[in-house]
């Protein structure tokens, strides 16, 4: 049988057809109208979505959006990114235009369930998934099932306070958190790092914004700013997985998200940082390991969520 997945992110859409093993046989991927809001996404979605029911006959839909939802009933909460969401119907206005069954889940925990199921996360019974994007989010899957916290509670471990004044992962860890981190730090560093491969990509910007797309690249040339920044972000990150491990005790962790493509390199020095934040009791701790699905991991997810929901 055939499914449709929808990613309703605050950057991108992306909407396909596959089936329950997250196969993916027809996909439109949209750049989000954050000009026009929620109103101007949902016209993108029903722009496509048709031709797609038409093509492929699907059976279900899953929705995976990029915020708090009601999974229950599909209301979305709000998005902290786009407008034009607070306490939108999503799941009752996506049944009406699609005369099919749809459930909507937040973004994070679909991806995990992807990745549980289709991805790095196969074969393994207790599986976290983190989002290290624009924002910090987490999804937990356990023995194939998503955990629901009592409403509106998620696995939301960007929220994790990093000490008692406040300050949380997703202030340290998301992408415009790390974007901070190394514009303070190329310029903390004075003219000496003018010839720093990190310094000359920051300073060839022509809008501040978006310097994390260079962090691989220097960490890649070995360059010290670079190499400092990877472990600051590694150790608290580590540290909020840590969290997680003394509460739930998941067999592996997925790394995923935008700031994730920095590559094995975040991910072993996440893994040697982690230990030490974890009691003696739990050691070794899960593994922790690079998304397998890549930017596929929410529609894939979607895809196995329509599938398990529609039995």
């Amino acid at each position: 049988m055939t499914h449709i997945g929808i990613e309703i992110g605050g950057i991108k859409i992306q909407i396909v057809a596959g089936d329950a093993e997250g196969f993916i046989k027809e996909r439109y991927r949209l750049v989000a109208d954050r000009a026009r809001g929620g109103a101007g996404i949902r016209e993108q979605i029903a722009a496509v979505l048709p031709q797609l029911i038409t093509s492929h006959r699907p059976v279900s839909v899953g929705v995976g959006f990029g915020g708090p939802v009601d999974h229950e009933t599909g209301l979305i909460c709000c998005s902290h990114q786009v407008e034009g969401w607070h306490e939108f119907p999503l799941g009752d206005w996506l049944r009406t235009i699609s005369g099919l069954p749809v459930v909507v889940e937040n973004d994070a925990n679909v991806a995990a369930l992807g990745e549980a199921l289709c991805g790095a996360g196969r074969g393994h019974r207790r599986v976290f998934w983190v989002n290290m994007g624009s924002g910090v989010g987490g999804g937990m899957v356990i023995d194939g099932s998503l955990y629901h916290g009592a409403k509106p509670g998620e696995a939301e471990i960007g929220h994790l306070r990093l000490d008692k004044s406040g300050v949380t992962l997703e202030q340290r860890c998301s992408g415009w958190a790390v974007d901070r981190r190394i514009r303070e730090a190329v310029s903390a560093s004075g003219p000496s790092v003018g010839l720093g491969f990190l310094a000359k990509a920051v300073k060839a910007q022509s809008v501040a914004g978006g310097e994390a797309r260079n962090l691989a690249a220097a960490v890649a040339a070995e360059d010290a700013v670079a190499l400092q920044i990877l472990a600051a972000v590694a150790d608290d990150l580590a540290f909020g997985l840590s969290h997680v491990v003394q509460l739930f005790h998941p067999d592996r962790v997925v790394l995923g998200g935008g700031l994730s493509l920095v590559g094995d390199s975040l991910r072993a020095a996440i893994a040697t940082a982690l230990p030490k934040y974890v009691m003696d009791s739990f050691q070794p701790g899960p593994e922790v390991v690079l998304a397998g699905l890549g930017e596929d991991s929410v529609p894939v997810g979607a895809l196995v969520l329509a599938a398990v929901r529609s039995q």
